[in-house]
């Protein structure tokens, strides 16, 4: 499905991903969105316009700010390392939630790489629903 798209399109997916969640995003946003609504919402509104390029679809780009937003706010990246590090063996599952909250991996984890990996895994949620998002609607 994704080789429907052309590498135009995949580099302006790619492009306005790094733009509005890195070029863009201010201090505020990024130090306070997940505290309260209106910088997540703010964020994901200057998120989205970089997104004009590659897609006029009001719905899709209604998805693309509405589930940035959101992701962003509550931080479900974490969430989703720890259930995806709960398909190992029982004896190589992380604790409890509360043990691993902070980044979704074990406190034994390396601080450095559970938070790199944790980077990845929000940018990969990010574009893998904005892909879906300029493909479909």
């Amino acid at each position: 499905m994704i080789a429907q798209l052309s590498g135009a399109s995949v580099a302006g997916l790619l492009l306005a991903h790094l733009a509005g969640d890195y070029v863009l995003q201010s201090h505020w946003m990024a130090t306070r969105k997940t505290q309260a609504w209106v910088p997540a919402i703010a964020h994901a509104a200057v998120y989205t316009a970089c997104y004009l390029p590659v897609t006029r679809s009001v719905l899709g780009l209604a998805v693309i700010g509405g589930t940035h937003a959101v992701i962003d706010r509550y931080r479900l990246a974490r969430q989703l390392v720890w259930v995806k590090n709960h398909l190992a063996p029982a004896s190589a599952r992380p604790p409890v939630w509360a043990a691993c909250s902070a980044t979704g991996y074990s406190p034994e984890f390396p601080t450095g790489l559970a938070i790199g990996l944790l980077i990845a895994a929000d940018n990969t949620l990010h574009l893998i629903i904005n892909t879906l998002a300029v493909m479909w609607l």
